[in-house]
This record gives structure tokens, C-alpha cells and sequence, in this order.
């Protein structure tokens, strides 16, 4: 057998030194992520702007995973003439579990980077996508069924009708506008940092010699066990 030659020797550490850079790469990525979880928790998703011509200065609210802000309480008491809920009541569940639902999203995060398979390593941006996705469904949903349970006998009787969740609306004599503040960017950030993530670690699947036989599960584990290289 012909020994390697010194170019060739450094030629393949060098392959393995950057295929082994681009493997801690991944596990950055999905540690940034994970940060980014943490921090899209502790920060409001969604505002709510009402104008009238009796609030020159408008009103605002804000919404966050664990409850309301800006001016809930004012825009309550007018929701009350017109015979709609408390805003309090609307996804008190959720925001219970919100606190549960973000640490699983950034744990799966940080455990699929590591032990996913290459059949399966779309699965890093499923639990991350899912969570703004079913944020804005149920948040749809809360508004739609606030704004068609209106009581009959309120003071002011208004046609049922759904808030405007993206964009200028409008509510009887309200001008309104609802946009993402930065929880839900956050989020959204934490998503590409792990699109990103499963991109590489796609591509460096396809150089490990154990590409055609890996299942649901990495067997070198990404950066924890032996990683073997394969240099084309």
C-alpha cells in the first residue's frame, strides 16, 4: 500500500478540520436559537393601535406570551360598552403553557442539532416554525370569537365583527393598526438560525462514509462522538 503523501496527509486534515468547524457551527447555531427563545419569551409579540377623535394620542396595546400591556385597561372599559369580553379572558391557557411551550421548542432546538438522523433533519425547524405559526392562528381565532360574542345588551349595539390582525381596521369609530413587535421577530429570527443549521448540516451529512446508513438518529451524535470524514 502506497503511504500518503505529505500534501495529501495535510490535504485530509485539513478537510477534517473544517468538516469538524462546520459541525460546531450547527451546535452554535442552535445555541443562538435557543437564546433567541429566551429572549422572544420575555418580549411583546404583537401591538394594537386605536384612534378616535376623543384619544388624539391614540391607545396601545401589547401583547406577550404571559399576559397584556400599554393601555389594556382603558381599551377594556371601551370594550365593555359594546358588549365584548375582557381582554384578560381570551387565552389564558395559552399564555399558562407559553413559559412550557418555548423551553420544549428551544430544547428540541438544541437536541435534534445533535441527534437527528439525515432522513429526518428537516425536523430542526418543525417545533420552531409551528410555535409563531400557532401563535398567530390562535391569536386569529381569540379575536374572531371575541368580536361574535358580543352582548346583545350592551350599552352599544355594533354588527359582529373580526379585529384586524395585520394592517389598518376599523371598530365603530376606531381606526385601528396591528403589527409584530420583537418577541414575534425574535422568534422568526430563532426559525432561520435553525434553516440554517439543518442547510449545513444537510450538506455535511453527505460527506460522512456513514451517509447511506444513517436512521433516525445521528450515530456519531454531530460533535459528541467519533466523527468520521470522508474527503472528496
Amino acid at each position: 500500500m502506497t503511504p500518503l503523501s505529505t500534501s495529501g496527509r495535510s490535504s485530509v486534515s485539513k478537510e477534517a478540520a473544517h468538516a469538524r468547524g462546520q459541525r460546531w457551527l450547527v451546535v452554535a447555531l442552535a445555541a443562538a436559537a435557543v437564546g433567541l427563545w429566551l429572549l422572544a419569551y420575555l418580549r411583546p409579540w404583537w401591538q394594537f393601535y386605536l384612534f378616535a377623535p376623543q384619544y388624539p394620542n391614540g391607545l396601545v396595546l401589547d401583547i406577550s406570551l404571559t399576559g397584556l400591556g400599554g393601555d389594556a385597561k382603558e381599551i377594556n372599559m371601551l370594550n365593555h360598552y359594546i358588549g365584548m369580553k375582557g381582554l384578560d379572558e381570551a387565552a389564558s391557557l395559552e399564555r399558562h403553557l407559553a413559559v412550557y411551550g418555548v423551553g420544549l421548542v428551544a430544547l428540541l432546538s438544541a437536541a435534534l442539532s445533535l441527534v437527528v438522523g439525515r432522513k429526518w433533519n428537516w425536523l430542526l425547524i418543525v417545533p420552531g416554525l409551528l410555535f409563531p405559526l400557532g401563535f398567530v392562528g390562535d391569536s386569529v381565532w381569540w379575536l374572531y370569537h371575541f368580536g361574535h360574542t358580543l352582548d346583545r345588551h350592551a350599552p352599544l349595539n355594533i354588527p359582529m365583527f373580526t379585529p384586524q390582525f395585520l394592517g389598518w381596521g376599523k371598530i365603530g369609530q376606531f381606526e385601528t393598526y396591528a403589527m409584530p413587535l420583537q418577541g414575534f421577530w425574535l422568534a422568526i429570527a430563532a426559525v432561520c438560525a435553525m434553516a440554517v443549521a439543518m442547510a449545513l448540516r444537510y450538506r455535511l451529512c453527505r460527506t460522512c462514509p456513514l451517509h447511506d446508513s444513517c436512521g433516525a438518529t445521528c450515530p456519531t451524535k454531530l460533535v459528541l462522538g467519533t466523527i468520521p470524514y470522508r474527503v472528496k
